[in-house]
């Protein structure tokens, strides 16, 4: 079956079930159970979807998408064994691609976290891609601070654990960032992906390219409110202790749909652990 011909006919097949809206994991099934190898389906899958995707983004004046981080759900597990730890599968959406984890943190390493964090933490800063600096703004009012990446054991234990969960690269990924949000502070809705049309960009591109996926998980769970918003959908993700939304971004455009928000704490307290992906190895 590998030596199977990959024909016009199916990779017209393969098109027309995305433009049908089907996604990938599901034309992949399909062409499995039709006798295709996983990896000869995989492969024409893959090539198929690049090429149309590509030209759809030119007739259209679209930023090309990329490869973007993605676990494997092939089977709709109902969890994902990383190194002996256990995580759950909550949650998946396919457009735009959210996928909510449970467990992807032990309640003691989140502890731990937040009291590594705290004696570093300061009034959180926004990129500014107008010049490729940061600096604060009145749409994030939180305390946060930056940790190296692998600055610690720890640190380098949930970086692996993330990039192996989400097929990337750990080189790929940015330090982990440690948010506190007091009662009433929120951040409002906004892309993580860095504007190609503003003119700092390029400078900040310099370091591991554009960022192509988010993972926020939960360090506690408020007493109210702190919830993430995706206002494109109307979707909010509870923060809970250890749980974390995954969403990943193929291009720097709004058809993403990734417009997302973190929702003002009603009471008590919301820490966050926020780590953002790039396409290439972060310095």
């Amino acid at each position: 079956m590998s030596a199977q011909a990959v024909t016009p006919e199916l990779r017209q097949w393969i098109v027309d079930q995305a433009k049908a809206g089907r996604p990938p994991d599901e034309v992949l099934k399909s062409m499995m159970a039709s006798g295709w190898q996983e990896d000869v389906a995989l492969a024409a899958l893959e090539d198929t979807l690049s090429g149309f995707l590509k030209e759809h983004a030119k007739a259209n004046n679209l930023p090309e998408p990329v490869m973007v981080p993605e676990p494997d759900l092939l089977g709709a597990p109902a969890s994902i064994v990383v190194d002996g730890h256990e995580v759950q599968i909550l949650m998946t959406m396919r457009n735009p691609r959210v996928i909510v984890f449970g467990n992807l943190l032990s309640h003691d390493e989140c502890d731990a976290l937040i009291e590594l964090a705290k004696p570093r933490l300061a009034r959180s800063e926004t990129v500014v891609t107008t010049t490729g600096g940061s600096e604060v703004n009145t749409a994030r009012t939180s305390d946060g601070m930056f940790f190296g990446r692998g600055e610690h054991a720890l640190c380098a234990r949930i970086e692996t654990r993330i990039a192996k969960l989400l097929n990337w690269p750990v080189e790929n990924g940015e330090g982990l960032q440690i948010l506190r949000y007091r009662p009433g502070a929120e951040y409002k809705p906004h892309y993580d992906y860095f504007d190609p049309a503003q003119p700092g960009t390029p400078t900040i591109l310099k370091r591991g390219g554009q960022r192509v996926g988010t993972v926020v998980t939960y360090l506690n769970t408020p007493e109210g409110g702190g919830g993430t918003t995706f206002p494109d959908v109307n979707v909010e993700v509870a923060p809970i202790k250890g749980n974390a939304v995954f969403f990943s971004y193929d291009r720097p455009h709004p058809m993403t749909r990734t417009l997302h928000g973190g929702a003002p704490v009603l009471a008590g307290e919301k820490w966050v652990a926020t780590k953002w992906m790039r396409e290439g190895r972060f310095e």
